[in-house]
């Protein structure tokens, strides 16, 4: 009797295992059969078919960074179905640089050509993004299925082909990739045009040095000095202004003419590096090293011969000017760099960089006239920028954000002349900006108001009050001015305001508490179903805005980590690569960050400047439709990353993110 009742009860709770896993099993494939309902290719199918797909996939998990299908590797065996997470697809160019094909999320498939193609080998790799769960259909199920389903087969033959065939050509044609061209200033290597320096010793005379540039045909000579060693160059020009115009002795040391700074660039450097700190430094003649050694000597005009219209000529003709009347017609020149940087397939870095530069010497450019024209300051100052001037971030010319720190008055009375000074400087300045295409701040953030044209020591108690007392206005200015940078004038007064600001900034975690409330309000434009979160109405109706939602919370999120590691570079690109080593979330997200702003920063410019050739004022606003699906991916994926950091950050400060 036991032994019948231990085996009714055995095969009673077997009954009952098998119904369990019965259900289990039922409800998964309720789940599965859902989820394949939601979109293409799978939505076309009839429910007996989709019951017999669904019960035939597999599941697969890779971990973020897995490269599940390799260029050139084994073709896919399997259909490859997203349930979650995100993979993005890359293609090898001809010099061997990744570029980004096409990003793909839950409910995407992919492997598809790769799988039924007559290829022995993939035509792209795909590489996990994020943590990704893989639903995988086998070669010989999808084969059956496209016998037995027209609908399947022509979304598969039709559909997917065209789009990568489509997106291939588009990513090799548009400089919307982010990767630069293959020609010009961005992969001429500085010691690739770089000739033989001709060099002397600093006590051959100014004649007989004259002599060795004539016979040799060079505009320059390296100056040694007793060690064997570049101690100086001189040029024609220095031949010119120093002895000719001044009835120098041409007997005297060629050295007592020299210029003992010396600019130099590596030899591996590009040529566009060159052309970034010839236009800073306002400088002809450039040194290229090579392994420590002097490899030779590049110009000006070798640049200029391998680009035609180098951004170097702007400069000069900035540089010659004496007028403000003078400085109007080239600064309008500025859009014509932009269409050509953008031709050769040029990073947003790298145009807003060479922008920064031009932009940077026209500003400095006006305040040398302004000082002429008011005389020396009667105490030292330094003309700072901030918002995207500080960051170095400019596009097309933006608002006048700038301030004035001068070094601390002694008496009363110097004070109040110091003030009179800059109130006339200040106004003048601005007047000029304007005049040649900078628009006046509409928030007033300007030298020319006096809250913003002050003594260090007046500067120093604004810093410490706004981290002290983190109410929501300091907090905004905090947002503004801790992005500044020195322009013109005494930088170590900039340095030293740097230096304070970071010392005051240490152990501030109530501080750093309030900016994170403040910044992860401002959530990127992207809703719970992938959509584009747009205006509703107005002038913008079903656009979005690419410096307020995209650019904005990328920056703010990067500025808060690099304020508290205490980073003073000011530039989003700058502060990414400093924190690789010092800050943990950033090194893990530091490749999708820096690639986010590229391709949003691009896309602006792209739109900006399509804007300005169509006779249109310049804006922000996009509308998402107007972009190709490829386009709509990136972008909705660079938005995606940055919600995802703001998150992190709402995680770590929780207390005060209301």
């Amino acid at each position: 009797m036991g032994s019948r009742q231990g085996v009714s009860s055995c095969l009673l709770s077997t009954i009952c295992y098998l119904l369990y896993a019965v259900f289990y099993m039922t409800a998964i494939l309720e789940d599965i059969i859902s989820f394949l309902k939601k979109g293409p290719p799978f939505q076309f199918l009839d429910e007996t078919t989709l019951k017999s797909v669904a019960g035939s996939l597999s599941v697969e998990f890779y971990p973020k960074d897995t490269v599940i299908l390799r260029q050139d590797g084994p073709p896919s065996d399997s259909l490859r179905i997203i349930k979650k997470g995100g993979v993005k697809i890359l293609m090898k160019s001809e010099n061997g640089e990744d570029i980004v094909m096409d990003y793909r999320g839950e409910g995407d498939n992919f492997g598809f050509l790769s799988m039924i193609g007559k290829e022995e080998k993939g035509r792209t790799t795909v590489l996990a993004v994020d943590d990704t769960i893989c639903y995988t259909l086998k070669k010989e199920k999808v084969l059956k299925l496209l016998e037995c389903s027209p609908a399947l087969s022509e979304y598969f033959m039709s559909y997917l082909s065209r789009y990568v065939d489509r997106t291939s050509s588009e990513m090799r044609k548009k400089s919307l990739s982010l990767v630069g061209s293959d020609r010009f200033l961005f992969t001429t290597r500085a010691g690739d045009i770089a000739i033989e320096a001709i060099s002397v010793g600093e006590d051959m005379s100014i004649q007989d040095a004259a002599q060795v540039m004539a016979k040799n045909r060079v505009s320059s000579l390296i100056i040694l000095n007793k060690d064997n060693l570049p101690a100086g160059i001189i040029t024609d020009k220095d031949l010119r202004d120093k002895v000719v115009a001044k009835g120098r002795s041409v007997s005297e040391p060629v050295g007592s003419i020299m210029t003992i700074s010396l600019i130099r660039v590596d030899a591996k450097d590009s040529c566009f590096e060159a052309v970034l700190k010839m236009i800073k430094y306002n400088i002809h003649h450039m040194l290229v090293i090579e392994e420590g050694a002097l490899k030779g000597i590049m110009t000006n005009h070798d640049l200029m011969l391998l680009q035609g219209a180098s951004p170097l000529s702007f400069a000069h003709d900035i540089e010659n000017q004496r007028t403000i009347d003078g400085l109007v017609p080239v600064s309008r020149k500025i859009n014509n760099i932009i269409g050509l940087l953008l031709k050769e397939g040029a990073r947003a870095s790298n145009i807003t960089r060479v922008i920064t530069e031009i932009n940077d010497r026209l500003v400095k450019k006006v305040l040398e006239i302004a000082e002429k024209t008011y005389g020396q300051p009667p105490v030292p100052y330094c003309w700072i920028v901030f918002g995207s001037e500080g960051r170095k971030e400019q596009t097309f010319k933006t608002d006048q954000d700038n301030a004035v720190i001068y070094a601390d008055p002694e008496t009363a009375d110097d004070e109040e002349k110091v003030r009179r000074y800059f109130s006339e400087f200040t106004s003048f300045v601005r007047d000029c900006l304007l005049k040649i295409g900078f628009p006046s701040c509409p928030a007033g953030y300007m030298a020319v108001n006096e809250q913003w044209c002050q003594p260090l020591r007046a500067w120093k108690k604004y810093l410490a009050r706004w981290i002290n007392e983190p109410f929501p206005e300091a907090v905004l200015k905090s947002l503004i001015f801790f992005d500044f940078r020195p322009l013109h004038g005494k930088y170590s007064l900039a340095e030293t305001l740097r230096d304070s600001l970071m010392s005051a900034l240490e152990g501030r975690g109530i501080f750093f508490g309030h900016m994170a409330n403040t910044i992860t309000k401002n959530a990127p434009p992207i809703g719970f179903f992938k959509s584009f979160v747009v205006e509703k109405g107005g002038g913008h109706k079903d656009e979005l805005n690419l410096k307020v939602k995209g650019i904005a919370p990328l920056v703010d999120v990067v500025r808060l980590f690099a304020l508290e590691r205490g980073v003073k570079e000011t530039s989003t690109m700058g502060r990414i690569h400093a924190l690789k080593d010092k800050h943990t979330i950033v090194k893990e997200y530091a490749e999708g960050l820096e690639q986010a702003f590229e391709y949003i920063m691009l896309l602006r410019i792209h739109h900006q400047f399509g804007q300005i050739e169509a006779g249109q004022t310049p804006d922000n606003f996009i509308n998402p439709n107007s972009l190709s699906n490829l386009e709509k991916k990136t972008l909705r994926e660079a938005f995606r990353l940055v919600s995802k950091l703001q998150g992190l950050i709402i995680e770590r400060y929780k207390p005060f993110i209301i």
